[in-house]
């Protein structure tokens, strides 16, 4: 069994209270989830108490947002100063409080990470944060090499998958266009008697 969380879209919690309740629950009975994750710190503590009110378990996502990173400067390291480190720290306090069962924390210093999983009670999953998180997560697609213009510089890439998967791409169009594919292995057969029938 895996516990799916749903990430929670751009805009579908942020226009209020009710309406981000009712776009966690379609999450939940339409999309099959178990959570439903959402980013932001102290801000969105309110409507992280409301979701889990309502009775939706909620994971909550500090440090870089990637929904938000404009206006974070880009995708860069968030909690480098000692000023942004204790809103990050505060705004971890606050989500476990509104009552978030698990934070993610994304591209923030290891000793900054190694704080907050100290200081909370929930668990911690890092993505870029450091080893001392409770848990560890990396988009999978950055994992097994399918995007190769750009890696950051947390990820580990197991494998190249990018490379391979456009080689098997070119040999099934060459193949398509030569007549090798579908060969005979590949194709449905109909009795001549009904063929005939048609």
């Amino acid at each position: 069994y895996a516990f799916v969380i749903g990430d929670m879209p751009f805009m579908s919690y942020q226009t209020g209270i009710d309406k981000a309740i009712e776009n966690a629950g379609r999450f939940i009975k339409e999309g099959g989830c178990d959570a439903v994750k959402l980013e932001g710190g102290s801000e969105v503590a309110p409507v992280v108490k409301a979701i889990v009110t309502a009775g939706i378990p909620v994971c909550a996502h500090i440090g870089l947002t990637p929904q938000t990173a404009t206006q974070l400067s880009g995708f860069k390291v968030q909690g480098k100063d000692a000023e942004s480190a204790r809103n990050l720290i505060n705004s971890a306090k606050d989500l476990e409080k509104a009552g978030a069962f698990m934070v993610v924390m994304e591209c923030i210093p290891d000793v900054l990470a190694s704080r907050i999983t100290r200081e909370l009670r929930i668990p911690t999953i890092g993505i870029g944060a450091g080893k001392d998180c409770d848990g560890q997560v990396l988009v999978y697609h950055d994992t097994v090499g399918l995007f190769e213009r750009f890696t950051p510089k947390f990820v580990k890439q197991y494998i190249k998958l990018g490379p391979m998967i456009i080689d098997a791409l070119k040999e099934y169009k060459k193949e398509v266009e030569e007549g090798v594919f579908p060969g005979e292995e590949h194709t449905f057969k109909m009795s001549k008697d009904e063929a005939e029938k048609i």
